[in-house]
């Protein structure tokens, strides 16, 4: 009985869905098979995967450009056969998205199941550490890397109730984990982080830590405070780290981040008081904070860490690439001052 009400709900989920938009379709596909584990075990038949060790991405090189292989569900199984490996494997992977014409995309990491060599040398590629893929693969591509890792990386570390000390158990497209035990669900959660570019109206404050690439400068941020909203937030860590009051804000925009661990960073541009502009530098976050002017903006935009290098071993300033909202960031700003009028 219960297999033909599932059956009877998705034709009428398919009807319904028939009048609607694409991406409606989409979404309740996806909702679709987080919910129901026969449907998403299906799925597997038909998706492609995407794979990991250890939570690093396979990318393959073609000429000067990184792609993002997709192995269909016949190439893996022939991967996990060849390797004397079961198809259970496929059912450790964790939906990750679709495509438009409802062709599931999972990632599956195959640490503990295949050597890291055996497979690069089977499917001629590499394993890449995630900071260097997201940078240098296609930007479309970079999201669905971040979040794949993420989910990966959350089921990693979830594996036990933290009621019970009991085994958690996933579902099979990965959305959540239940202990049975205790009768609680687990769902992934991404931590809030504002991340504020700074301008004084005609320069804007950018920062670095000891942590990055020599000569790299991105706007400040940190993560929301339990109880804290966006604005109280972003109040904070400016006067936190630089010393400054912040007069006004404008949210830009959001994106998801993996690092250090899965985060949402909400971008917004602030503005501080002509008259309070001196920099009072919290050197236990920060290594350098200081103003840019709009000319050495645009000669930072133009580098990247390899062209900052100079002779003497010293860098140039040079920003996040533009698959960091950081980026986009810098070149609002640029925008807004190349806009007004003179």
């Amino acid at each position: 009985m219960a297999a033909i009400y599932q059956a009877v709900h998705r034709r009428a989920s398919s009807l319904f869905c028939r009048f609607h938009s694409t991406y409606v379709k989409k979404m309740r596909y996806l909702n679709e098979l987080k919910e129901d584990d026969d449907f998403c075990r299906q799925a597997q038949t038909s998706g492609t995967f995407y794979l990991f060790h250890n939570l690093s991405p396979f990318l393959q090189k073609v000429g000067k450009k990184y792609l993002l292989p997709q192995l269909s569900a016949a190439e893996m199984k022939r991967i996990l056969e060849k390797m004397k490996e079961t198809e259970q494997w496929i059912e450790k992977s964790v939906l990750i998205g679709c495509s438009d014409e409802h062709v599931p995309h999972f990632a599956l990491d195959l640490a503990g199941a295949l050597e890291k060599s055996v497979i690069e040398s089977e499917l001629q590629g590499s394993f890449t550490d995630l900071r260097k893929a997201l940078f240098v693969v296609d930007v479309k591509d970079s999201p669905l890397l971040a979040s794949a890792q993420a989910l990966l990386r959350w089921h990693e570390s979830h594996q036990y109730c933290s009621k019970t000390g009991q085994p958690t158990q996933k579902n099979l497209a990965g959305s959540k984990r239940v202990c049975h035990a205790s009768g609680i669900t687990y769902y992934p959660q991404m931590s809030p982080v504002v991340i504020t570019l700074v301008s004084d109206g005609s320069r804007c404050l950018l920062t670095r830590q000891s942590s990055f690439p020599q000569g790299m400068y991105t706007a400040l941020s940190g993560f929301c405070d339990l109880g804290e909203s966006v604005e109280e937030a972003l109040r904070r860590e400016v006067a936190e780290e630089v010393g400054l009051e912040v007069e006004s804000f404008q949210y830009s925009a959001s994106q998801h981040w993996p690092f250090p661990s899965s985060c949402l960073m909400i971008a917004c541009h602030a503005l501080v008081g002509g008259q309070q502009t001196e920099i009072s530098m919290n050197s236990l976050e920060l290594e350098e904070a200081r103003w840019f002017g709009l000319e050495e903006v645009l000669e930072g935009l133009k580098r990247d860490y390899t062209s900052s290098k100079q002779d003497d071993g010293s860098f140039l300033p040079w920003f996040p690439p533009k698959q960091a909202i950081a980026h986009k960031l810098i070149n609002e700003w640029v925008k807004q001052q190349t806009s007004r009028p003179t």
